[in-house]
């Protein structure tokens, strides 16, 4: 590698051959550009710097599969779902915790709004099965696995538009298929926000 190097298209080169020089460079030169993008999504400096501590783990393990056309452009979109996936993982922690203390016996929840949600989980649930088999397995993997638009477009090797068309297509479907639990729906979004 050579003392100074301005082009990133040169240091994926390098880095696609293993080169560890090329792969201090590049953290060194976005790290920080990283950090600030992650920190004020997150809400914490330590989850931040796990955050963009994984990304660069992934880009130096994934080093030979991925193609990466724009250094920048790939770093700041890998932060941008990295962020995404954090956020949801929260909130599923969230909705966890609050479906245990709804389970709990000082609960206020009457026994008509519990076999309301139970209704309306099935209907989500049996939405789910009505569509088609590939646009189901997409929504499952986003909606349920929680995976990013990007991160199912690597596992099942399609275009990440397609994968967002995708998702698109089975939301149109599902608010079409739930269009007669609306009622449910904005009872529970009103009453209990955390667990819709």
């Amino acid at each position: 590698m050579k003392d100074t190097i301005v082009n990133d298209a040169e240091l994926v080169l390098l880095l696609e051959t293993g080169d560890e020089r090329a792969f201090r460079e590049i953290y060194d030169r976005y790290w920080h550009k990283l950090y600030r993008m992650a920190v004020g999504k997150v809400g914490s400096q330590e989850n931040a710097k796990e955050l963009i501590q994984d990304i660069f783990l992934d880009l130096w393990f994934r080093r030979n599969e991925v193609h990466i056309d724009e250094l920048d452009r790939y770093l700041s979109s890998a932060v941008k779902y990295r962020v995404l996936n954090f956020i949801k993982k929260e909130i599923v922690k969230k909705k966890y915790e609050l479906s245990v203390f709804a389970k709990s016996p000082e609960t206020n929840r009457s026994t008509e709004d519990t076999l309301a949600f139970r209704e309306l989980q099935q209907a989500i649930m049996t939405g789910i099965e009505q569509l088609p088999p590939k646009v189901q397995h997409i929504f499952r993997l986003n909606r349920i696995e929680h995976r990013s638009a990007f991160e199912i477009s690597e596992l099942l090797k399609m275009p990440e538009r397609t994968v967002e068309y995708n998702i698109t297509q089975a939301l149109r479907l599902m608010r079409e298929y739930l269009k007669d639990y609306v009622v449910y729906l904005l009872f529970f979004y009103f009453s209990f926000p955390e667990l819709i």
